[in-house]
């Protein structure tokens, strides 16, 4: 199996927010970004491993100022991690001034896939290898990450996630 790196997976959307994915403020609903997130992400995981995804979690999910309906709106996903047969998705909405063209930061979040094969089972997916200095951070951090959320949901003991407990090692 081939290794790759984030920037073999990057992908971009962009979208306008259009009068029915506001709410009565003039505001994207949280709900439709998460939406656009979420297959945004996952085209990434799957050009990583060239495979059919699921969603297994959304980790972090940040919201930062409203998006205003006829905002200019880009996804950029990249696979941070890759684990066994999963993988972490890291993704960043900029949301552009239509006059100036310059982009701001409004949200991200991180999304964990799981590859799975035709009967739904999880399956092996390649290495990766961070390159760039953003890359490496996140890459790194994924697995402090992962040991949070399984102990979080009662499928780790604390004291086996080696990971987190060096960050409070003397």
């Amino acid at each position: 199996m081939n290794t790759k790196t984030p920037s073999d997976t990057l992908t971009i959307a962009t979208k306008v927010v259009l009068p029915n994915d506001t709410n009565p403020h003039g505001n994207l609903f949280g709900g439709q970004l998460l939406a656009w997130m979420d297959v945004t992400a996952a085209v990434a995981a799957q050009r990583h491993c060239r495979r059919v995804v699921v969603t297994a979690s959304v980790n972090n999910v940040s919201f930062g100022r409203p998006i205003k309906e006829s905002s200019i709106v880009t996804l950029e996903a990249k696979v941070s991690r890759a684990f066994n047969s999963s993988m972490e998705v890291f993704i960043d909405v900029f949301v552009e001034n239509q006059v100036s063209g310059k982009r701001v930061k409004r949200n991200e979040a991180i999304y964990t896939f799981v590859a799975v094969d035709q009967n739904g089972g999880p399956i092996s997916v390649p290495k990766l290898t961070p390159e760039t200095e953003e890359e490496k951070k996140r890459y790194e951090g994924a697995l402090r990450r992962k040991q949070l959320s399984l102990i979080l949901a009662g499928k780790m003991k604390p004291s086996e996630a080696t990971e987190l407990k060096a960050l409070f090692a003397d």
